[in-house]
């Protein structure tokens, strides 16, 4: 089965997101994809991070959502949906959801994830900070979802940094994560790869992993190099920067063969 990791350089105007968007899963589907994957803020990268609550949509309606189902629809691929700010209790306050709508082939919706870890933070060294809590709202609820490509288990970019969330999600019998992410520049070179690869390993799972890249207009620099993990840690695709497609051939039943022949998972002690 082929899966897709879509590449964006998203900015403040959300028609343009939306068109390149468009552009780019028409040939996720060209190209044989059954499953695409959009990156964390897809649709919008504002200038500052409270003017999402002015784009926030209600769970089912909204021009976002509408462009997520007739795209889903047209061209018969499930869309995961990266991120997009949908309404939450907090919204009088301008924090919003990082939510991930997951849409099947025919246009209707499976399941929903909200982010649950924000990314608040200094990195001393090189001067940045980041306070998502002052614009979002943490979600609570662990997400999978079965599709064509098996079950999948939603994460958005902080989230990769706690194992625990990838273990619920196994328990959940996940076979593969996505990791739709806005990945910073240093953290990034740092640390993308490494902590996908040892996602994949530790779980035997399937990792797409699809990242905004370069520069923003909050002047946020992110790191893209979007990728797809097997379940051995073997980066099957990879690209660097670009608004692009990066696709990539899988096989649903592999995590369950190696998960029979490499126990790991059944030889937990301590959970």
């Amino acid at each position: 089965m082929r899966v897709a990791a879509i590449q964006m350089n998203s900015g403040p105007n959300v028609d343009v997101n939306l068109e390149l968007a468009s552009r780019l899963l028409g040939e996720a589907a060209a190209d044989g994809c059954a499953l695409a994957v959009l990156p964390e803020n897809f649709a919008l990268m504002p200038e500052r991070g409270k003017d999402k609550a002015r784009y926030a949509e209600e769970p089912g309606s909204g021009p976002i959502q509408d462009f997520l189902a007739a795209t889903a629809a047209e061209h018969g691929v499930w869309i995961i949906a990266g991120s997009m700010p949908f309404v939450s209790p907090e919204i009088t306050a301008e924090r919003v959801y990082g939510a991930c709508p997951v849409y099947n082939s025919d246009g209707k919706v499976e399941a929903v994830y909200r982010k649950i870890h924000l990314f608040d933070v200094d990195l001393v060294d090189k001067k940045e900070s980041y306070r998502e809590s002052n614009s979002m709202y943490p979600g609570e609820e662990v997400v999978a979802v079965d599709t064509p490509a098996g079950r999948v288990g939603l994460t958005i970019c902080y989230d990769l940094r706690f194992p625990e969330l990838f273990r619920q999600l196994v328990d959940a019998g996940s076979t593969l994560f996505t990791v739709p992410a806005a990945f910073t520049t240093t953290t990034g070179e740092a640390h993308w790869r490494t902590l996908l690869r040892a996602r994949a390993i530790e779980n035997l799972a399937y990792v797409i992993a699809p990242g905004q890249y370069g520069l923003h207009p909050d002047n946020r620099s992110t790191f893209g190099h979007s990728l797809i993990c097997d379940p051995w840690g073997r980066i099957l695709a990879e690209q660097a920067e670009g608004n692009c497609v990066v696709a990539a051939d899988i096989d649903p039943e592999l995590p369950a063969r190696l998960r029979s022949e490499f126990p790991a998972l059944s030889n937990r002690r301590l959970t």
